[in-house]
C-alpha cells in the first residue's frame, strides 16, 4: 500500500511580522531610563569637575579684609572701648571692614559663649560677600603694628610657602595627624597657629568662598557642640582638623608670633616689638568671680601696651 507524501513546505514563507508582545516596549522604556540616567551622571561629573566655574560669583576683594571681634555682653568698659577703637583705626588705615558682635547676637543653642566666634565669621561673610579674607581676633588682644597688611603679611602665597609648618603634628606634641607636606601657598584657605596646649583659635585668618562656608558650618555642627569639649570650640576644631582631610588639606599652621603672640610666655610665644598683634592669653575680667590666684586681669594686661599701639598708629 502506498501512502501519500506529507505536504511540502512552501518555498515562499510569509514575510516577517513583528511581534506584538509588550516585551519590546518594556525594553525601550528601560533604554530611555538608562539614557536619561547616563545624561544625569555626565552632568554631575561636569559640574564636579569644574565645568560650571564660569557661572560662579566672582569675589571682587572689596574690602580685602574684614576684622571680626566678639565682645562680652553688656560690657561698655573703657577697656573694650579701647579695643574697638584699636580695630577701627587699623581697618580704616588699610580700607578694611569691621564686624563687632556680642555673643548674645547669635543663637548658640545653649553652647558656651565662645562658640559665637564661628557664627560671627559666618556673619562677616554674609555682610561683606566681596571681601577676600576674614581675620578673627579675640576681644582680649590689641593690634600693635599698623604697617602690616593681612593679605600680604599673612596670606601672600610666597609668604605662606615660607612660613607654613609642614609635616607638623596638628596637636602638639605627638599627634599622629600632621599638616600636609605638599600643600602649596595658593591652595591654603585657613591659617592659624599653635600654642603650648594645642591649636590656638584666638586669632586666625580664613579665605572667603564656598570652602569657608562649608568649614564654618562643619565647625558649628550641633554634633560637635553636643560633645561638650573641655575647651569648647577650640577642642572641636582640633577634632575636625584631625579627622577630616578635606579641612586639613586647606590648613596652614604658621609660627605663633606672626598673628597670635601672647603677652606672656606661660602659654605660648611672647610678643616682641614689630609683631602684628598681642593677645592676653587666659586673662580674666575685672571682678571675675571665677578668677584664681595668679590670674592676669585683661584690662591691666592691656595697659602695658595701650600707649605703645597709640604711638605706633599715630606715626603710621
Amino acid at each position: 500500500m502506498h501512502y501519500a507524501y506529507p505536504p511540502r513546505k512552501s518555498s515562499n514563507p510569509p514575510p516577517y511580522l513583528s511581534r506584538s508582545s509588550r516585551i519590546p516596549k518594556i525594553r525601550r522604556s528601560h533604554l530611555r531610563s538608562i539614557a536619561l540616567f547616563g545624561v544625569v551622571i555626565i552632568l554631575l561629573i561636569w559640574l564636579l569637575s569644574g565645568g560650571s566655574k564660569h557661572s560662579r560669583r566672582t569675589i571682587s576683594g572689596k574690602p580685602p579684609v574684614v576684622v571680626v571681634t566678639v565682645f562680652d555682653d553688656n560690657d561698655l568698659s573703657l577697656y573694650h572701648r579701647n579695643i574697638r577703637e584699636n580695630r577701627m583705626q587699623y581697618a580704616e588705615k588699610h580700607g578694611y571692614g569691621t564686624l563687632f558682635a556680642k555673643a548674645s547676637d547669635y543663637d548658640l543653642g545653649g553652647s558656651p559663649a565662645s562658640w559665637a566666634k564661628v557664627l560671627a565669621v559666618r556673619h562677616a561673610i554674609t555682610k561683606y560677600p566681596d571681601c577676600k579674607y576674614i581675620w578673627y581676633l579675640d576681644q582680649n588682644a590689641l593690634i600693635m603694628n599698623p604697617h602690616l597688611k593681612v593679605e600680604e603679611y599673612v596670606m601672600g602665597a610666597s609668604k605662606l610657602e615660607s612660613n607654613m609648618m609642614k609635616d607638623l603634628p596638628v596637636v602638639p606634641p605627638d599627634s599622629i595627624i600632621k599638616t600636609f607636606v605638599h600643600l602649596r601657598g595658593e591652595d591654603v584657605e585657613f591659617v592659624l597657629t599653635q600654642d603650648k596646649e594645642g591649636l590656638a583659635s584666638g586669632s586666625f585668618v580664613i579665605k572667603n568662598g564656598e570652602w569657608a562656608k562649608f568649614f564654618l558650618d562643619t565647625w558649628f555642627d550641633p554634633l560637635y557642640r553636643s560633645y561638650n569639649f573641655q575647651k569648647a570650640e577650640s577642642h572641636a576644631l582640633e577634632h575636625i582638623v584631625q579627622w577630616h582631610p578635606t579641612i586639613l588639606s586647606k590648613l596652614a599652621i604658621i609660627p605663633q608670633r606672626l598673628i597670635n603672640a601672647y603677652s606672656g610666655d606661660e602659654h605660648g610665644e611672647q610678643y616682641k616689638d614689630g609683631d602684628i598683634a598681642v593677645l592676653f592669653a587666659r586673662c580674666v575680667g575685672e571682678g571675675d568671680n571665677n578668677a584664681k590666684p595668679g590670674d592676669k586681669v585683661c584690662a591691666k594686661e592691656a595697659e602695658r601696651y595701650s600707649q605703645q599701639w597709640r604711638t605706633s598708629f599715630s606715626r603710621a
